[in-house]
């Protein structure tokens, strides 16, 4: 059986709350220090290590695609009504899926920028509900205006992820039991349900 050692596991608390993405270095660590409460999902790796000299067996640990872990996590996500995941560029345009908000095409990543709809020049945050995507053009045009008096429409309210969102935006190459893992913790609201729906539709 062929491996991709470099498809990333879902990791998540005792409770069933999206945590992080880790690989399967990590997520065989936490098997070996018993920290894996349970696992889900499609089976991805069978790891083989060393075999018991008393008995002649192998050690075998199976890592599957979603792994619930207990002791410390990474972070602390017990306030999870209030929390507000850290605002990055790969993450903002995976939020708006690599649009430009106000041309309404799509862009590589190196021709987006981060465009602040209230500038910070009239008193806006660099805040998830004040950053949009926008192609370099767009943006330069725009300047150090609002988009009212520029004259250019905002395409798409900008929002704020809850963590399962946020978790779901920094994914690569989510598997569709992932998928389906990710998306039960969303907000019935999240403007994200109707893009994974149209993408699975024309992928």
């Amino acid at each position: 059986m062929d491996y991709d050692f470099n498809q990333q596991v879902l990791r998540t608390d005792a409770a069933g709350m999206p945590l992080d993405w880790i690989s399967y270095r990590e997520a065989v660590h936490c098997y070996h220090l018993g920290q894996v409460l349970y696992s889900c999902g499609d089976l991805l790796y069978r790891v083989r290590g060393g075999i018991n000299s008393q008995t002649g067996e192998q050690s075998v640990i199976n890592v599957n695609s979603i792994v619930a872990t207990a002791g410390q996590t990474r972070h602390n996500y017990q306030d999870r009504d209030r929390y507000t995941p850290p605002l990055a560029n790969k993450t903002l345009f995976a939020r708006d899926g690599h649009l430009c908000l106000y041309c309404g095409k799509e862009y590589h990543r190196s021709e987006l920028s981060r465009d602040h709809v209230r500038p910070v020049s009239q008193q806006g945050g660099d805040t998830w509900n004040n950053v949009v995507t926008a192609c370099k053009r767009c943006n330069n045009f725009k300047a150090g205006r609002t988009p009212e008096q520029a004259g250019m429409a905002l395409l798409a309210v900008p929002f704020t992820p809850t963590h399962a969102e946020y978790v779901y935006l920094r994914g690569r190459r989510i598997l569709v039991d992932q998928m389906e893992f990710l998306k039960a913790h969303f907000p019935r609201t999240s403007p994200l349900h109707q893009r994974i729906e149209t993408s699975v539709l024309y992928n």
